[in-house]
């Protein structure tokens, strides 16, 4: 039988060993399967942390097992072993690069490469790639960010100058006059839609059907009677008008013989004056008497 004092030390190595596997289990360290190692070089660890996460394509495939600074060559960086999951292929051309979280802390990636042949061997040294992260990303986009921020600043100092100009509120008030008159007119134009415009429409088709008739009326009618008859009509007005222009008739003569106008003139002039002495002194040339003609 032990004595208590083995059983205590017994008891302690236990809880010893218990809490070493469990350190080990808090830190990612797989107690129960191998791993390879690999060596990256970096020149800022930037915060990274043993036992941190190694990620290839998004998904875990082994830890930082160790963390060192290189002061056999001081100022060219520090030295990670990284323990990946055992067989696993990491092709040639694959980098190692470090993403900055948020709230702090640091990731390793595994950007791996597409050689369908070489591969690094365990133990190899994979070439670190910088890769500025997503803080330093951030901090790159600040002075955009600020640029792109006082403009925002400026556009809200706009809009509240615009917004406290006493001319929008009667713009306002301009264009809430404007769409009640617009909405009376749609009233007066929706009247006469309704209203003036069959009685339109009814009198355009009465007047398109008289002019219907009156073309059937004119297609009616014998036009080519009735140009000869015109025709004639207009050659007897010029035969007219040629006897006229000619001293061969009597009406030719009448408007072409001076002497038959002058005459024709003074004959009506001496009867003009034979009239007015008529009327001025009538009893010289008309006598009636009741008892008979006087004797001289």
């Amino acid at each position: 039988m032990f004595s208590r004092e083995a059983k205590i030390g017994i008891a302690g190595v236990v809880a010893l060993i218990l809490l070493f596997f469990t350190i080990k289990f808090l830190q990612g360290v797989s107690l129960f399967s191998s791993s390879d190692l690999y060596v990256i070089n970096f020149k800022n660890a930037k915060a990274l942390a043993k036992s941190s996460p190694v990620y290839a394509d998004g998904f875990q495939v082994g830890i930082v097992s160790d963390i060192r600074y290189d002061y056999e060559h001081p100022g060219q960086g520090i030295i990670v072993e990284i323990a990946v999951d055992k067989g696993m292929r990491i092709p040639v051309g694959t980098t190692a690069v470090l993403d900055e979280a948020m709230l702090g802390g640091c990731t390793l990636n595994l950007l791996m490469g597409n050689s369908p042949v070489q591969r690094y061997a365990v133990g190899d040294t994979i070439p670190a790639s910088d890769n500025n992260g997503l803080m330093a990303r951030a901090a790159e986009l600040m002075p955009k960010l600020e640029e792109t921020l006082g403009k925002v600043d400026t556009l809200l100092v706009s809009l509240n100058t615009l917004a406290t100009d006493p001319n929008l509120r009667a713009t306002l008030e301009n264009v809430n006059s404007l769409t009640a008159s617009l909405d009376r007119s749609s009233a007066q134009l929706n009247t006469l839609l309704a209203r003036d415009v069959p009685a339109l429409t009814r009198t355009f088709t009465t007047t398109g059907e008289h002019a219907t008739q009156l073309i059937d009326n004119l297609a009616a009618l014998d036009l080519q009677t009735t140009l000869a008859q015109l025709d004639a009509t207009l050659q007897q007005v010029n035969t007219a008008v040629a006897q006229l222009n000619s001293t061969d008739n009597n009406a030719g003569l009448l408007l072409h013989d001076r002497e038959l106008y002058d005459n024709l003139t003074r004959t009506t002039q001496a009867a003009s004056a034979l009239l007015e002495d008529l009327k001025a002194n009538p009893k010289r040339y008309v006598h009636f008497s009741v008892f008979g003609r006087k004797q001289q």
